[in-house]
């Protein structure tokens, strides 16, 4: 019987096609060469697994990578039995019927051996899958009858001696790849995840012996000012900043300066040349849109210390590290420069260090304002919430004070608007009301910052709490106090308005910052793409899963940035079917999950596209219900704006999908009515009832949409909670 089980192993070979073939395969080939390992990445079949060396790399190690998989993989489902073949009643023929107690015994045995649980391990079956793969493996030989010819023989040799329980080993591979196909290629997705040296990612940056210049220091101390002269001097140049706003203001004082820059933002383009077929030498653009392959002479990356953002942080890394530029000209703080140099020698780059001081000075007061009686003319209170912005709104107002109110979620035009209304000496509004929304963009004149509270609320895994702001915070926003230029060039000052918060208020503001350790980074739609081609059936949501256990990375320079939302978006147009490419791009639009309305007219976006027709003016007119009443309550006012981020986000759409998103100027042309009715709005903010007016309803509809549309999810994912 021996022979028979060679002859038959031959004989399965030849009839096996490619898929099954890998199981004997790969156990055969233990350790290939480096050309092989090339070859087996680009295997038509994907059935062969790479060995790709995990040693000397930092981050997390494969040993611990193994422990998560279970947790992200799912199983599929085998069928327990199929239809005999005539090649598999060969098995029958050569070694005759098998007892049902001496397969179970044999299988036990094999799950004992220790040989077979290293081997498991090897080719990434750690414990809960191993054990999930023995359970439906046992099953399967119990219960399909007959069983495949070679897998028959061979249990037949086990059983008469002839062999021991470790020579199914193949055999159970096969079975375990077929219930997670990820083992099929898991050290090639281990390949394609390892974050280890992104500054590898870009060529063009690292052909060139870039010098980056540090201009470090605290707010209003001419940091951007000494950056921005180099920019003008320069034959060409990109401005890269954290706002919209910035880059306005730089393409502003470009063309001012008779100097051709254009404006790249996520949702808009502005051309110097009038017919914009002629691009400008210098650009002005938000961090998200830096074009890293544009041969320049100076690029500058301001708010630098914004790569420690668990958000965003990955855009400010990918400027860094990939922006083609001569000179690098980093503005931000002090907190940065540790670990700019600690990045630079990835990158072979020259760094020299240029230090600021503040230009005006700033008093901390030991007296808190106290009541609304006592605040005077140039005071910024600054809230953290919409419920306060309202509350000292309505207070002033009852003390016949005017004031100016910038949160965030105005569009940047209604900021604009009322910036310009707070710095107007001629205008009666002389108090400004805000959000952290102040903390960058905007020059301000603000005699003295008052804290309205210390507290803002912060979501972390889908728990909301209070949290203290952090020190950075506290002084970036204590900075836009006193500035130089402005009409309280003199000096600034900073204090609260609660008495019991004035002594936390010194120990924030006293507080040293520590040094960023970490940069942010994230996937990229090309490594989720590869994702996508070795595991077809994993949605989007699970193939971040899968990436970001599988992933490589240097915890001591990098740290993989959140990706709730973008999860969160990919569950809600999971169902849709569209290519894993437009679906990455749909998943990273920059929308505020939290409006129902904007979130649930995404889905609408997503689904039309789906069906390959246009998204006109005219269908989208309908989606919003336009024509749009003017608020009459701070809900209604609050719909304004869910409105216009979703004019915004098809805006965004439609730089992406041009054919499919064909009326963006029109779209502007509804944005231009809308801003006049959020600044109406905003302008009478106290006058807006809390009641709820037509758009609350608009409002109160598709709440009721996106809970049931995550309900759903959950039933259907069988999540706890999403």
């Amino acid at each position: 019987m021996l022979g028979a089980s060679v002859m038959m192993r031959r004989y399965a070979l030849e009839k096996m096609p490619c898929r099954q073939i890998s199981s004997f395969a790969i156990f055969a080939l233990a350790d290939p060469p480096v050309s092989a390992q090339r070859s087996l990445r680009h295997c038509p079949c994907k059935q062969m697994s790479s060995r790709s060396s995990m040693k000397g790399k930092k981050g997390r190690s494969s040993k611990v990578t193994a422990s998560k998989l279970s947790s992200v993989i799912k199983p599929s489902t085998l069928p327990s039995q199929k239809q005999s073949t005539a090649d598999e009643q060969v098995g029958l023929d050569f070694a005759g019927p098998l007892s049902s107690t001496d397969i179970i015994n044999t299988l036990n045995d094999f799950f004992r051996r220790p040989a077979v649980i290293s081997l498991a391990l090897q080719q990434g079956l750690e414990h809960t899958i191993f054990q999930n793969v023995f359970s439906d493996f046992r099953k399967y030989c119990v219960q399909v009858d007959p069983l495949p010819a070679e897998l028959h023989i061979m249990l037949s040799d086990i059983i008469q001696g002839q062999g021991t329980a470790v020579d199914l080993f193949p055999f159970f591979l096969q079975h375990a790849k077929m219930m997670y196909p990820h083992l099929e290629c898991v050290d090639d997705l281990r390949y394609v995840s390892d974050l280890t040296y992104p500054a590898n990612w870009f060529p063009l940056a690292r052909a060139k012996q870039r010098k980056i210049i540090i201009h470090a220091g605290p707010t209003n101390s001419g940091k951007t000012y000494h950056a921005f002269q180099r920019y003008l001097e320069s034959r060409s140049a990109i401005y890269c900043g954290p706002l919209k706003m910035l880059a306005v203001e730089i393409f502003n004082k470009s063309n001012a300066a008779d100097i051709d820059c254009d404006l790249v933002t996520g949702e808009e383009r502005k051309f110097a040349d009038p017919d914009g077929k002629k691009e400008a030498a210098h650009v002005a653009c938000t961090v998200e849109m830096t074009d890293i392959e544009r041969d320049i002479e100076v690029a500058i990356i301001d708010e630098i210390q914004m790569l420690r953002d668990t958000q965003r942080g990955w855009a400010w890394l990918r400027a860094f590290l990939g922006v083609n530029a001569d000179e690098v000209h980093l503005c931000g703080e002090e907190t940065a420069i540790d670990l700019i140099q600690n990045l630079a020698l990835d990158t072979g780059d020259t760094v020299e260090i240029r230090r600021y001081k503040r230009l005006t000075p700033i008093e901390y007061m030991n007296q808190a304002v106290g009541d609304m009686a006592s605040v005077q003319e140039g005071d910024c209170i600054v809230c953290f919430s919409k419920s306060h912005i309202y509350h000292v709104c309505r207070e002033l107002e009852k003390l016949g004070k005017q004031c100016a109110v910038i949160y965030g979620s105005l569009p940047p035009g209604t900021k604009m608007a009322q910036a310009a209304k707070f710095n107007d000496p001629t205008d009666p509004c002389k108090i400004l009301v805000a959000t952290d929304a102040i903390g960058m963009g905007l020059n301000l004149n603000i005699r003295r910052v008052v804290f309205y509270t210390l507290t803002k609320r912060s979501e972390e895994n889908g728990t909301k709490r209070s949290i203290v702001i952090p020190p950075s915070q506290a002084l970036q926003i204590a900075g836009r106090c006193g500035r130089y230029g402005t009409t309280h060039k003199d000096k600034g000052y900073v204090t609260t308005f609660n008495a019991e918060d004035l002594e936390m208020l010194h120990e924030l503001l006293q507080q040293p910052l520590a040094p960023i350790e970490q940069a942010g980074i994230h996937p990229t739609a090309d490594q989720v793409e590869l994702f996508g081609y070795y595991l077809p059936n994993a949605t989007l949501s699970d193939l971040i899963d899968i990436f970001t256990t599988v992933m490589t990375i240097d915890n001591e320079k990098y740290f993989l940035c959140q990706m709730d939302q973008f999860k969160k978006i990919a569950e809600v147009i999971e169902h849709v079917p569209i290519p894993l490419r437009s679906r990455y791009i749909f998943c990273c639009a920059p929308i505020p999950l939290q409006s129902a309305f904007v979130t649930t007219t995404l889905l609408k976006f997503v689904r039309r596209f789906s069906t390959g027709q246009a998204l006109t003016i005219q269908w989208l007119k309908e989606q919003i219900e336009w024509p749009l009443n003017k608020p009459v309550s701070v809900n209604d006012l609050t719909h304004l704006e869910a409105v216009h981020d979703t004019l915004d986000l098809y805006n965004w759409l439609s730089y992406r999908f041009e054919d499919q998103f064909p009326d963006r100027e029109l779209v502007r042309e509804l944005q231009t009515i809308l801003d006049e009715q959020i600044l109406s709005g905003v302008t009478e903010i106290t006058s807006l009832s809390t009641g709820t007016g037509p758009q609350t309803k608009k409002m109160a509809k598709n709440d009721g949409q996106i809970k049931r549309l995550l309900m759903n999810l959950k039933m259907r994912r069988g999540d706890s909670e999403l």
